[in-house]
């Protein structure tokens, strides 16, 4: 497993590098974007369609086998390769504290993902409804509508905290994944994060576009345009806070607070102001023969 300095030093920093290069090429940066979308569309689905009949019942199962299923949205995340906002904010703002990318860029990018993310999902969603599964499985369906309601019913300040504690558990999974090296390992602690969130009930910016939108497109009362901006923007505040301040700025601080421009820069101050001698130039030697003479010719 790589230390903190050294997972912030490598993965961090190129990991924070790729996305802010992935606004020179819109298009594909976009698309990965919108699949990252899909890919946590997925995972709302599945919990709808495994939980919806536990909750109905009322099974305390179904708690624990949405948190449990939900861990299959950043497992493509990460093996299939997509850009998700809530885990670049916890990257972009590492990058940018390291000075390894600029503060302007790094929210371009987030901003971008984010703008990404929310097409993907409503992509996603007006398929799903237009599939008719949530008929076909009417517990799914009452699950969606139990779920909108009770997201209704949160004020703005419960949804931004439920945000912050969503993405610490989310950014933790990705941070893990960044200090780890096993393939299996990285699956079973982004399964433990997710559960966590999932079964605590709290609130994920780019999965509640999923939701909003299924519920739009099938005309739930619950799920309204000005509750749906609402949503995003308290939640969408707190999971930034949560990843950039909590986990992203956290962990920097416990490595030290490094800064690889700086050490850059250390490594290009002439000697007279570091005090450390230049290494002399080596020389060499390389020997020519001529008949009976040998030759000695010198370089540096």
């Amino acid at each position: 497993m790589r230390t903190i300095e050294d997972t912030l030093r490598t993965v961090q920093v190129d990991a924070a590098r790729h996305k802010v290069h992935g606004l020179h090429e819109p298009a594909r940066f976009a698309i990965s974007g919108m699949l990252a979308g899909a890919y946590v569309g997925i995972a709302v689905v599945l919990m709808l369609s495994t939980a919806g009949p536990l909750a109905e019942a009322g099974s305390g199962f179904a708690k624990l086998v949405s948190g449990l299923v939900f861990g299959v949205a950043l497992t493509f995340v990460v093996f299939a390769g997509a850009e998700l906002v809530t885990s670049s904010m916890m990257t972009l703002t590492q990058g940018a504290a390291m000075r390894a990318v600029r503060p302007v860029p790094a929210l371009g990018a987030m901003g971008f993902t984010l703008a990404a993310n929310f097409v993907g999902s409503v992509i996603f969603g007006v398929l799903v409804a237009m599939t008719g599964v949530l008929h076909s499985y009417p517990a799914a369906g009452r699950m969606l509508a139990g779920m909108l309601e009770a997201k209704a019913g949160e004020d703005p300040l419960e949804l931004f905290t439920r945000g912050i504690l969503c993405n610490v558990l989310v950014c933790l999974g990705i941070w893990m994944c960044a200090r780890l090296t096993s393939d299996v390992a990285k699956i079973m602690v982004i399964f433990c994060a997710i559960l966590a969130f999932i079964s605590s009930g709290f609130e994920h910016v780019v999965a509640n576009m999923t939701t909003y939108t299924m519920g739009l497109v099938l005309g739930d009362p619950n799920a309204t345009w000005a509750l749906f901006s609402g949503n995003v923007l308290w939640v969408g505040l707190g999971n930034l806070v949560g990843g950039a301040v909590v986990v992203g700025l956290g962990y920097w601080a416990v490595a030290g607070s490094p800064r690889v421009a700086v050490e850059r820069a250390v490594a290009a101050i002439p000697s007279a102001v570091t005090g450390i001698p230049p290494m002399p130039a080596r020389a060499a030697t390389t020997e020519i023969s001529v008949g009976t003479t040998t030759i000695a010719v010198g370089y540096n």
